[in-house]
């Protein structure tokens, strides 16, 4: 079973927006971002930047903590 790492459908979520949205904010294919939402792949980190910048948040709020 593959690890999420990125929180991006929590965040999505949290500020009540879709990935359609998101999608159409970073001209990206919407079976792309709801890719990234399942955690089945993950965008770059050019495109997380971008992501973090269209939610208005830090970059690191979009990755799930590498510490317990």
């Amino acid at each position: 079973m593959a690890q999420d790492i990125n929180r991006l459908k929590v965040v999505l979520a949290e500020q009540k927006r879709t990935n359609k949205w998101l999608a159409e904010e970073l001209g990206k294919d919407p079976a792309s971002v709801s890719k990234w939402c399942t955690n089945a792949s993950q965008p770059s980190l050019e495109t997380l930047v971008e992501i973090a910048k269209c939610l208005n948040i830090d970059v690191k709020d979009l990755l799930w903590s590498t510490k317990e």
